[in-house]
């Protein structure tokens, strides 16, 4: 019954996800550094993933660990907590570890875990600059271990269904894709840490790495210029920490060339949380247009010929929705980063998508600066 809602792979849940069948027999151990918001997101999920055992977490702060150890009690998790990673690596010893702590921190939190060999997921952007996404990207070329980014947009249900759609040719060679975030201000976290750029590496770093990410991998081309036009208009103005007012843009239009001739533009608005659909995506080339929205996980074909549209309703489990705030996409990212852990397979998300997402997104933050449009080059290797 579920051949038609677009779960990534066509490798699909039963009707619970506490059993997926013989392609995630085998456990390994799992380790999370960081037990903030998007951690105990991980935590929720790593619990529907059949053999994924989470035995340990480090954060230095003791209220984030307070909320980990209940949410681990109430998920049945036998979990160790520590104040700091490595003495979690030496005494844990896991299999893989999950970086999921402040953006500012993964340059130097990724590298003791690279030392022990364990498998590695680290939490998007990769890093805050691109000297330090370069220099991860060539490290991580020669790891000897699965490392992945965690760039999972890719992984909602209904997404994922539209780009297997445009990837079928479905809509013909794309030329115009437009990404649409309409939605929240950014969250408090611990210290406040996302109010600046300096933490963050600029809210086109910091959360639309997710949508350049996106472009590339629907467009499977590479971008060659952006020009971007944004600003700090709505939020945070009133706040102030130790006598800083915070600098992170709340809007922004981003528009980009790739290699191909195809264009792609980012319209991004954070005081916009009233909007019925917080993302929607569009496609269309020679044929027509594909679109996707969530959260109503609707996907539209419009072909030319005015035969449409037609509207097909993407279904994301229950279990997956009620696990974070990313419409299921964690649970099936970390669902396919377990599988490749389990069959010494490549990771579908790698530091190369990492580091170019970085790298956009920067050039992005450079051309809001500036007011020009910035020529965008990848110098690590692939």
């Amino acid at each position: 019954m579920y051949q038609s809602l677009g779960y990534p792979d066509d490798r699909l849940p039963s009707q619970t996800l506490y059993h997926m069948g013989t392609a995630m027999i085998g456990t390994r151990n799992y380790a999370i550094i960081g037990c903030g918001m998007m951690g105990r997101e991980h935590m929720q999920n790593l619990a529907l993933v059949e053999g994924a055992n989470l035995i340990a977490i480090a954060d230095p702060d003791a209220g984030s660990r307070k909320e980990a150890h209940d949410l681990a009690s109430r998920l049945g998790q036998d979990v160790r907590l520590f104040e700091d990673t490595a003495t979690m690596l030496s005494e844990a010893k896991p299999d893989a570890v999950i970086i999921a702590s402040p953006n500012y921190t993964h340059f130097d939190a990724v590298k003791p875990v690279m030392e022990t060999g364990a498998a590695i997921l680290l939490e998007k952007p990769m890093c805050t600059t691109v000297p330090d996404a370069e220099s991860l990207a060539v490290a991580a070329s020669n790891y000897p271990n699965l490392f992945w980014v965690g760039l999972e947009y890719r992984y909602m249900p209904p997404v994922t269904r539209f780009i297997e759609r445009i990837h079928a040719g479905e809509a013909g060679d794309i030329k115009m894709l437009a990404i649409r975030e309409h939605r929240f201000p950014f969250l408090e976290k611990v210290g406040d840490w996302n109010r600046f750029n300096r933490n963050t590496g600029g809210t086109l770093v910091e959360k639309c790495c997710h949508f350049f990410d996106l472009m590339r991998h629907i467009m499977r081309d590479e971008p060659v210029r952006v020009f971007a036009s944004g600003a700090q208009d709505v939020n945070h103005l009133d706040e102030t920490y130790d006598g800083e007012t915070p600098d992170i843009i709340d809007n922004a239009f981003v528009m980009m060339d790739f290699a191909g001739g195809g264009r792609a533009v980012l319209d991004l608005c954070m005081f916009a949380e009233g909007s019925a659909q917080q993302e929607e995506i569009s496609a269309v080339g020679p044929i027509g247009k594909l679109e996707v929205k969530l959260p109503v996980g609707e996907v539209t074909w419009s072909p030319r010929d005015k035969s449409g549209p037609f509207v097909t309703h993407v279904e994301t489990p229950p279990d997956a929705l009620a696990a974070g705030d990313h419409h299921g996409a964690t649970y099936f990212q970390l669902r396919d980063f377990h599988d490749a852990l389990l069959n010494g397979t490549d990771p579908l998300i790698d530091a190369r998508d990492g580091y170019r997402s970085v790298v956009i997104g920067a050039a992005a933050q450079q051309s809001i600066a500036s007011g020009c449009p910035v020529d965008i080059s990848f110098t690590a290797k692939d």
